[in-house]
């Protein structure tokens, strides 16, 4: 699994992620353990508040559990992992929440643990998690068989594709996903030796190098909007200077963004806006077909749950019903037989949880693939989608370069391939 954790505040936030199921297709809590509150909210405030008792701004500690695509884990793989975070990190019997998230046809769980030590009233010093997570993920992989992530096969350095929530937010606001921003920017990093070549590069990706604020490197798309290189390379900001020197010489973001608004015309401005129209058109139906389906999927586990629920009760009050009372229990009690009752129900009390965790976790298996099947022709469209994009990205990025100015007519006709 790959495992990615990180030290956070924000009890309220932090509930609110969990529990978000406008992102979300379906979302379980798991597990409450170790709080006196017996809901997750509660169980978040009361590690806030119990911080209040220290110096900890930090008090919680968040890890995400990623299986590989196509993989369905149990949960018996899950809470194995769970509990061997755990270990690794030094949290061991510290109070937890669990969540499950499903979307796009796959599960991935959340676990959040309390940092705060109540004996000692001090929080837990967790050092080195990165490593020691990257580890274990790396163990979790070997051990169950599946094809290492070229991340943990090096041992070091995130995949080209990660990114964080801010860029992944910036790459949305213009219909982008913001792998394809990241690979154009590493392209033209790994084909340029100075600020000159790399300044070039980035332009054949229609895009303009200017210094930033902060005297940075930053570059701007045509819509203004500003990206900082060295957080969308992924590297140092020393790095970034000891390649590309001072960026003294470069254009203010101001005047790189009137650059490109100028070379513009009206007319590339309306076939990005057709293009992106015409694909949300294509993406409506298999869209209404992706929340039908969720909206049947959470019916069915309602129904699910409460018919289990109306199980267990029954059974419950059976076993209730196998111990004698009055005169007859206490017998029952002198001779043995009221703990051979009470061992008998012990064992038919687990035989039924784990016939009601099997039940559920035989329909979750098929819903996922249900979603995994409408998923893929969602996929197929988007990767279409993605192509689509980069030859009009390629075709804007031929205009910028080779426009005329802007008070001559601009050109009749793009080829955009599309």
């Amino acid at each position: 699994m790959i495992l990615h954790g990180n030290q956070r505040g924000g009890a309220k936030a932090m509930g609110l992620h969990l529990l978000n199921t406008q992102d979300n297709e379906h979302v379980s809590v798991h597990e409450v353990k170790g709080f006196m509150a017996p809901d997750l909210m509660g169980a978040l405030r009361e590690t806030e508040a119990l911080s209040k008792g220290t110096k900890c701004r930090q008090y919680l500690y968040s890890c995400s559990f990623n299986p590989p695509q196509g993989v369905d884990a149990s949960i018996a793989d899950f809470e194995d992992a769970f509990d061997r975070a755990e270990e690794v990190l030094g949290l061991t019997s510290q109070p937890r929440v669990v969540v499950f998230h499903e979307k796009h046809g796959r599960r991935h769980a959340h676990v959040v643990w309390s940092r705060i030590d109540s004996e000692k009233m001090k929080a837990i010093n967790l050092p080195h998690t990165k490593r020691k997570l990257m580890a274990l993920g790396r163990e979790l992989f070997l051990e169950h068989g599946w094809e290492l992530p070229r991340g943990l096969q090096h041992m070091g350095g995130a995949s080209p594709e990660n990114f964080t929530m801010a860029q992944w937010q910036q790459a949305q606001r213009y219909g982008l996903h913001p792998t394809e921003i990241k690979k154009a920017l590493q392209t033209a990093w790994s084909q340029s030796d100075d600020l000159k070549s790399f300044a070039a590069a980035i332009r054949e990706q229609g895009y303009r190098l200017a210094k930033g604020d902060k005297r940075g490197f930053v570059f701007v798309d045509l819509y203004g909007e500003v990206y900082s290189v060295a957080k969308w390379l992924g590297v140092k900001t020393k790095e970034v200077k000891l390649k590309l020197g001072a960026p003294e010489g470069l254009p203010s973001v101001d005047a790189a963004t009137a650059e490109l608004k100028g070379k513009v015309s009206q007319r590339l401005l309306d076939l990005l806006a057709q293009a992106e129209a015409r694909q949300t058109a294509e993406l409506a139906a298999p869209t209404a077909s992706k929340r039908a389906l969720t909206r049947d999927q959470r019916a069915e586990r309602k129904t699910l749950t409460a018919k289990q629920a109306e199980r267990w009760q029954f059974e419950s009050l059976a076993r209730l019903e196998r111990f004698n009372k009055g005169w007859r229990g206490i017998w029952d009690r002198l001779t043995g037989r009221y703990k051979a009752i009470r061992l008998e129900n012990e064992l038919d009390t687990k035989l039924c949880r784990e016939r009601d965790v099997e039940e559920r976790e035989a329909l979750i298996a098929r819903q996922l693939a249900e979603r995994r099947s409408l998923q893929k022709d969602i996929d197929q469209l988007r990767t279409r989608h993605v192509a689509e994009r980069r030859r009009l990205s390629a075709a804007t990025a031929d205009y910028l370069n080779t426009s005329p100015k802007p008070q001559h007519k601009p050109r009749q006709q793009i080829s955009l391939g599309i």
